[in-house]
């Protein structure tokens, strides 16, 4: 290929599919979003199918070529697959080891049995923040609830004073911490660093989990004051074992990713020196994939050797983990190509020009446009994938920190006011049988304080760092 071809290729690859202004481009935003939820909501059309139809439409009320739009949307779809398709699927067969092995369990009964009347609440977010680490939000859920449930009954609780902080040590979880799909997505589409955000995630996560959970469960529990329905308590998991890993191993093996994270992140920052021999290995084994495929491989005996796991039973456990996953890897591509079509469009440009006379910060902005989509969809996944990509511009030139900042402001906006359109929401509302209006009062509004507390301590560390 000649360099006259190659410097043909790079100019159409900046050019944007579209010529449209920026007030028929900001229409055909708000339409392409608009069927979205329509095809969600109204349809319920699954997620996938209507972020594919909303990113063709995008392109068409923009004004762009078909072809431009459908190559725009593939290869966002296919970009954002290669990016963290394999890091969704390691971190599935983790959570599966963890549920099948009784590690889960282990843990759960482990705190319990130390945990006075008092501290419940603040062993509840502890386990629910441990366990939610490797695991996706539904699965967490899923894990937790029943634990929750006979918690609750076992102790004479009331269900939101244990529930609630399960639940925001999850969703904060989910929000803001990597490896979760969102914020990995937004790591990637605004180029920060991995290292940096999980540990600014992590600064920022603990004080907004003990408002939005030990703290806020206290009124919860005042507003709703609901016991353990009989019908949805379950028999506890992993009952047919004859035995299950032991507390310290299945802590460590679940900690293990985040530690090799953590410890790249320092290096980085203390020896800042790409060539030097120590900052080689970490920057290796500090990599996503590698931490996560570390964890899973010693997951295999730490967890289900432990629990008396055959060879055949291991893989087994493997296989069932993956299928799940299917939909969460379509919804994410979609996701990263309606993205995709967003930047190709100028939308990203747009932004800019609008926000060049705003005196918003950044930041602010990023909150404030994953707060709408949020609302819009009901997806904290599909509202952050989406706000990356119309800030990614503004991160251009940021220092690493900033960008790290701006990805866990997109991540707290994703968590807004979940409510009818959430999947989540009636997930939380029929496992503690409430009404739509108690789910109201208590899920959506744990959720808008998580959303606004961690920007609040966002924004303050702007100011520091």
């Amino acid at each position: 290929m000649t360099s006259l071809s190659v410097e043909m290729l790079a100019a159409d690859a900046v050019e944007p599919i579209t010529s449209a202004g920026n007030a028929q481009l900001g229409v055909a935003v708000l339409a392409g979003i608009a069927v979205i939820v329509l095809l969600i909501t109204k349809f319920k059309m699954h997620a996938f199918l209507a972020l594919t139809i909303g990113s063709l439409a995008l392109g068409s009320f923009a004004g762009a070529a078909p072809a431009k739009t459908i190559a725009s949307f593939t290869a966002g779809l296919g970009s954002t697959v290669a990016g963290v398709g394999v890091l969704i699927a390691l971190g599935a067969i983790l959570g599966k080891l963890l549920a099948d092995s009784g590690g889960a369990d282990q843990i759960v009964d482990t705190i319990l049995a130390k945990a006075s009347r008092r501290s419940m609440p603040w062993a509840m977010v502890l386990i629910a923040s441990i366990i939610g680490l490797p695991l996706f939000f539904e699965v967490g859920i899923v894990l937790l609830i029943p634990v929750v449930l006979l918690v609750a009954k076992r102790g004479n609780y009331s269900l939101m004073r244990i529930g609630i902080p399960a639940l925001a040590g999850l969703s904060v979880m989910h929000g803001l911490i990597p490896p979760h799909p969102g914020p990995l997505v937004a790591i990637d589409a605004l180029g920060a660093n991995l290292g940096v955000t999980l540990a600014l995630g992590v600064l920022v996560a603990i004080p907004t989990v003990i408002i939005a959970g030990p703290l806020f469960s206290r009124y919860a529990a005042r507003w709703v004051d609901i016991k353990a329905p009989e019908k949805m308590i379950p028999q506890r998991p992993s009952e047919d074992l004859d035995r299950r890993p032991s507390f310290g191993a299945t802590l460590a093996t679940i900690l293990l990713p985040v530690v090799l994270m953590l410890v790249k992140a320092l290096v980085d920052i203390v020896v800042d020196d790409p060539e030097q021999g120590l900052q080689k290995v970490t920057d290796v084994i500090g990599s996503p994939l590698i931490a996560l495929l570390a964890a899973v491989i010693v997951g295999m005996f730490t967890l289900g050797r432990a629990a008396g796991f055959s060879k055949g039973r291991l893989s087994t456990t493997v296989e069932k983990s993956l299928a799940p996953i299917a939909g969460v890897l379509l919804i994410v591509g979609a996701g990263g190509g309606f993205k995709q079509t967003l930047i190709d469009a100028g939308v990203g440009q747009m932004i800019l020009d609008f926000s060049k006379d705003w005196s918003i910060p950044a930041l602010l902005l990023g909150w404030l446009i994953a707060v709408a989509i949020r609302l819009a969809t009901g997806s904290a996944t599909v509202a952050t994938i989406s706000a990356a990509g119309l800030v990614a511009p503004l991160a251009a030139d940021m220092s690493t920190s900033h960008a790290a900042l701006l990805v866990l402001a997109v991540g707290a906006g994703s968590l807004f006011f979940s409510h009818v359109n959430d999947a989540g929401f009636w997930l939380v509302k029929e496992y503690f049988g409430m009404s739509v209006g108690q789910t109201v009062k208590t899920w959506s509004v744990m959720e808008t304080i998580i959303s606004v507390v961690s920007l609040a301590f966002i924004l303050l560390l702007s100011l520091v760092l």
